[in-house]
Formats: structure tokens, C-alpha cells, sequence
């Protein structure tokens, strides 16, 4: 059968529910959000949720109210209805129901018989603003698999969400400010971007991306949006930071949803709160969508934890990306030389054998073992093992080139057991 799908504006509108069991309660929730005057008619009520009710006229829910009537279908109780849902358990109930709704032209939904019904209950799913009904010609649990299949779907942000808006002589977009999502795109693999992040990446208008980001997610988004490359590398922007925070606040602006899209965590080394606070300065809505730190996920991925129970309780995640030396270098080496179970430096490969040195100057052994892994949890990662006295040279010997994470400390031991094959 062919059926012609249509999405009805319940709002005010008066919908009978016959029945009082737990199909009845999930059609009466579901009236509820659309806002729709509901009259429930049955006997008995098997469910808290119209238990509570029985015999009452509830306050508006979201302009939506609740009538319950304590006894059984009538001729009758259908008048002035636009939908009806028959979903007793009884069939002959519900055959007189559905034979009432065809003499008055009102659609009635039978829950027990599909075949029988003028209408059907599809099976929804819902996100922000979109809404997704299935039908599968009267097959409930084949509809309600492909309902989860597309929920999932998009959650994950793999279907099309963006909206298409049209853009003014300005090249403003109608609908007044839009907003600036903070995306963390995770340790590398693409994988590893969160579901929040991957889905607000599928709605976007506006993409700026950093060097590091899961830039393989670019090829999937909609023809239309427009990629910004802030692509920092060491002594080589495209864009200052004060450029980029122009870009994303400039087009939130305009009206257009925002994403910048960042490597491991926005927060951690991202900038993503200078970013935050010129939205804050400017007026513009932001969200912040936490990633998974290079930090502790690149040593995960090759086999490291970062603590580790009879081995070290803490350890410290630095920013290695001056030379000790420098004027401008605040990192107290002092401290981490003699704290921290486990050091993580991240950007610090530049500058190895300074940082090493230094270590070992202010009391780290010179035997305390180490990794450099580069291109964490890529296909082509690579992983050095050596110790704090060897390892700038035997980097350096092996070709290690940025980006890389390098740990320190009696963890890295730990690798012969857990690499992940």
C-alpha cells in the first residue's frame, strides 16, 4: 500500500485517545508535545501517568490539556475530533471506534490493526529542528529499526543538517546572529571526535580548522560551506589569532553557525578561551564542545598510560614549545624535574635536547624512560622509546618531526605490555 505522508499541526486541536493502557500512554506523550487537546476515554488506566490524572481536567501542558474520561467508549464520543487513536485491547472496541472516526471523516490510527486503520502512528525521531517520521508499510519493528538506524546517523552528524538560508546584498544571512561552536576534533584519528562535535560540524555554515584538526571530516560536508584554513604550524600562520578571532565573530555576526574546529581539546592549548572571550566581547552566542587531549589520548593509543596504579598517581601535561632557556619560557622546570610521576609534553620535540638537559640538570635521572610518538592514533604513528639521556639524539637519528607527544617517566615502561597492535 501507498501511503501519503503529512505532518498535521495539532496545536488546539481536539484528539481523542481511546484506551488507557501503555500504547495509549506513549500516543497521549506524544499528543502532548504537539500541543494537541486531548480527551482520553477508558475504563481503567494501567499507567501512572494517567492514573494521577484520572477524572480531572489537567493545567495546560505546553498549550496542550489533558481531559480523562473513567469509563468505556460511546457513540458518540468522537464528535469534534480531528484524529483519533483506537488503542484498546479489545478489537471489536476498536473496530466500532475506527467505524465512527470513517462516518465522520476523521483520521483514526488502530493500534492493532494496521490494515484496518486510515491512518498511521510513524515512528519519530527528533533532533534540534529536524524531525525524521518512518513508515514501513505497517511494520512496526522494521520502522522502529530504521528510526534507531537514523537517529544514530544523525547524531553522529554523517546526514545532512545544514540549513540552506539565503544570504542577503550584504552576504548577511537572514534570521539575525548565529553562533560560534568551539569544536575539540581529538587526538588525530578522525574517529575520535565526539558526537556533539561531528554533528555541530554537519550544521555548519562556516568551518575554521587548525593544522591539526581531523581535517578528513572536510570532505564531507556540504558543498556549500565555506572552509576557512587557519592552518598554524610552528613560525607559518594563515591566520594570527587575533585574525582568527575577527573571522569567527565577524560571520557569527552575519548569522551564520560557526565552527572552529581544533586538535585534542579546545582548552587545552587551543586558544579556545581567547576565542570564547571575544565572543563574549561581541555579543555572540558560543558553545564549547570538549575533545579528547593529545595528552593523555596519544599515550593511551601507543600503549602508555599516564598513571598508573603502583607507578605514579599524577603527572603534569606542559607546553614545551620555547626553549628552557628563552626569556619568555614560565614553565618551572624546577618543579616538574622534581614533582610529577609522569611528564607530557606537547610541541616540545623542537627543542628536545634543551628540555632534556634541563631535566636532568635539576635532578631527573637520566635513565627515566621516555616516547616520542608522532602522529598519534594515525595509520603512520610512530613510537621511540629511549631515556631522558638518549632520547634528542635518537630522535633526531629517527627522523622525528612534529607533531609528536613526548612522555617522561617509569609509565613508558609499561608499553612492551600494552601496546595496541
Amino acid at each position: 500500500m501507498t501511503v501519503y505522508p503529512l505532518g498535521l499541526n495539532l496545536a488546539g486541536r481536539r484528539v481523542v485517545v481511546v484506551g488507557g493502557g501503555r500504547v495509549a500512554l506513549r500516543r497521549t506523550r506524544a499528543l502532548v508535545e504537539a500541543g494537541a487537546l486531548i480527551t482520553v476515554i477508558a475504563p481503567r488506566f494501567k499507567t501512572d501517568f494517567v492514573e494521577e490524572k484520572a477524572d480531572q481536567v489537567t493545567a495546560p501542558v505546553g498549550g496542550s490539556e489533558i481531559t480523562l474520561v473513567r469509563r468505556e467508549y460511546r457513540p458518540g464520543d468522537l464528535a469534534g475530533a480531528w484524529l483519533v487513536h483506537a488503542a484498546t485491547d479489545n478489537p471489536a472496541v476498536n473496530a466500532a471506534v475506527a467505524a465512527e472516526a470513517e462516518e465522520n471523516r476523521v483520521w483514526c490510527v488502530r493500534a492493532d490493526n494496521a490494515a484496518a486503520s486510515t491512518a498511521w502512528t510513524p515512528a519519530v525521531t527528533r533532533h534540534g529542528d529536524v524531525t525524521v517520521a518512518v513508515t514501513a508499510d505497517g511494520d512496526p519493528r522494521r520502522s522502529q529499526a530504521l528510526r534507531a538506524a537514523i537517529a544514530t546517523a544523525l547524531a553522529q552528524g554523517r546526514l545532512p543538517l545544514r540549513h540552506h538560508r539565503t544570504a542577503g546584498p550584504d552576504g548577511a544571512t537572514a534570521g539575525g546572529t548565529g553562533s560560534v561552536a568551539l569544536v575539540g576534533g581529538g587526538p588525530g584519528d578522525a574517529g575520535l571526535i565526539t558526537v556533539h562535535g561531528r554533528r555541530l560540524l554537519a550544521e555548519a555554515d562556516v568551518v575554521v580548522v587548525d593544522k591539526l584538526a581531523p581535517r578528513s571530516l572536510l570532505a564531507e560536508l556540504d558543498p556549500g560551506v565555506e572552509v576557512i584554513d587557519a592552518g598554524k604550524a610552528p613560525h607559518a600562520h594563515n591566520l594570527t589569532q587575533d585574525q582568527i578571532n575577527q573571522v569567527i565573530v565577524s560571520r557569527a555576526l552575519s548569522g551564520q553557525r560557526v565552527v572552529r574546529l581544533k586538535g585534542g581539546d579546545p582548552f587545552v592549548f587551543g586558544r579556545g578561551g581567547e576565542e570564547a572571550l571575544a565572543c563574549v566581547r561581541a555579543g555572540v552566542p558560543f558553545t564549547v564542545v570538549p575533545g579528547v587531549t593529545s595528552a593523555v589520548a596519544v599515550p593511551a593509543y601507543a600503549g602508555i598510560p599516564v598513571t598508573h596504579r603502583g607507578v605514579t598517581q599524577d603527572f603534569a601535561v606542559v607546553s614545551a614549545h620555547l626553549d628552557p632557556s628563552h626569556p619568555g619560557a614560565t614553565v618551572d622546570w624546577e618543579a616538574l624535574a622534581q614533582g610529577p610521576g609522569t611528564l607530557v609534553l606537547l610541541m616540545g620535540v623542537a627543542h628536545l635536547e634543551e628540555i632534556s638537559a634541563e631535566l636532568i640538570k635539576r635532578g631527573r635521572e637520566a635513565a627515566t624512560p621516555v616516547a616520542v610518538i608522532r602522529d598519534g592514533t594515525m595509520p603512520g604513528q610512530q613510537v621511540l622509546t629511549a631515556t631522558l639521556g638518549t632520547v634528542a639524539a635518537e630522535a633526531e637519528r629517527a627522523g622525528i618531526r612534529p607533531p609528536a607527544v613526548v612522555v617522561i617517566g617509569e609509565v613508558v615502561r609499561l608499553r612492551e605490555l600494552l601496546e595496541v597492535a
